[in-house]
């Protein structure tokens, strides 16, 4: 059985499965486009994706804005799929990013770390001054019902505009999380809860507008089987991390692919990151010798984050993941998604694609043997 296609508005996925934005440089033209020419939806990471300009630390702004459609560009250029951008409202560039992701045509922006609460206003500015149509899809990340109908609400009475989707991540995914850290284990906060609920809570808006406004899973999604289990429960698509780190495609240096085929489950932890959200990362001694406390003096020259207190943190959370993707995991460190231990070998994206249809396959036919089962022991 085909997986059923992913709509977002115009677009379509044949596969319904979007890469998460990873950063810092873990996913970028490459595995984005290789992503998109399986039919998924593969998405370049925004966050600090100027790392490598050389003016990046004097003109930080223009820097990542330059890069990011570079990399858009790029990516256009090996694929002719579906091409997201992933952009935390946290960053000190989002209003830049968000605009330049526009204007490069970028299919969709996904926004996270905090309420995209005045997304739409970039969207409708940049059509009206430029006199032309952009058709950029906007699509929040939330982690509860109760911050996508603050999104609906807020869009629709300020730019007259309902979301073109949602992300709902639960708090199995990597890197910095949308919940407090006693809400990470608690099991109302399970993912399995969370996407019925927003489901639920998007219906009266799709009603008044006449349109779909498709839920996205996130956030420990693993295998095939869990693709159809979440779609059972109401969600249009995916979205999916840690698996396509253990690519060949990936943008990490081979060191931090290794780190995930290395991982056991005692070494998944969660960390306190300087940008005042708990985070998902494999542990190791930089994050021993952070809760030691012992600090890691720098001078802030990326500004990167608004919600970063250099003052009180003790290293750089930007350095240490531009270290990281580099392969250098002794002065930084890698996040990943909770099921990092079950990664067992580096595959191509056409390869991991192809399994998640077999496991998908395989779920659906468990299920009918089962429904045959019973229904031939009721006759009987």
């Amino acid at each position: 059985m085909a997986f059923p296609p992913l709509k977002i508005g115009d677009l379509t996925a044949r596969i319904p499965v979007v890469q998460g934005g990873m950063g810092v440089g873990i996913s970028l033209s490459r595995l984005a486009s290789a992503v998109a020419n399986q039919g998924g939806i593969g998405v370049i990471a925004g966050a600090m994706i100027g790392m490598k300009e050389p003016d990046v630390a004097t003109n930080p702004v223009e820097a990542n804005v330059r890069a990011l459609r570079e990399e858009i560009l790029k990516t256009r250029e090996m694929t002719s799929g579906i091409v997201g951008v992933n952009i935390m409202v946290a960053l000190t560039t989002f209003s830049q990013m968000v605009r330049a992701a526009i204007e490069n045509r970028a299919d969709i922006i996904f926004a996270g770390a905090g309420l995209p609460t005045d997304m739409p206003r970039h969207l409708l500015e940049l059509c009206e001054s430029k006199k032309e149509e952009f058709k950029t899809k906007l699509v929040p990340i939330v982690s509860s019902a109760r911050a996508a109908t603050i999104l609906l609400k807020k869009w629709l009475s300020r730019f007259d505009y309902l979301p073109d989707a949602f992300v709902v991540e639960g708090p199995k995914a990597g890197g910095h999380l949308g919940f407090k850290s006693d809400e990470i284990q608690n099991p109302s906060f399970a993912l399995e809860k969370l996407v019925p609920e927003v489901v639920e809570a998007v219906k009266p808006y799709e009603n008044r507008k006449g349109r779909a406004v498709p839920v996205i899973a996130a956030g420990g999604v693993y295998s095939g089987s869990d693709i159809k289990r979440f779609l059972d429960l109401g969600a249009a698509g995916v979205q999916m991390g840690t698996r396509f780190v253990a690519t060949h495609e990936c943008d990490a240096d081979e060191r931090f692919k290794q780190s995930y085929l290395a991982a056991r489950a005692e070494d998944v932890t969660i960390i306190s990151s300087p940008v005042g959200m708990p985070g998902r990362a494999l542990y190791n001694q930089f994050i021993e010798a952070a809760r030691e406390g012992l600090k890691k003096p720098f001078k802030c020259i990326f500004h990167c984050v608004s919600t970063c207190q250099q003052e009180k943190t003790p290293y750089c959370i930007a350095q240490a993941l531009i270290n990281a993707m580099k392969g250098n995991l002794e002065r930084g460190f890698a996040f990943c998604g909770a099921n990092v231990f079950r990664v067992n070998e580096i595959v191509s994206v056409r390869e991991l694609m192809e399994s998640l249809q077999r496991e998908f396959d395989e779920a659906v036919a468990s299920i009918s043997e089962s429904v045959h089962n019973v229904l031939q022991s009721v006759k009987n």
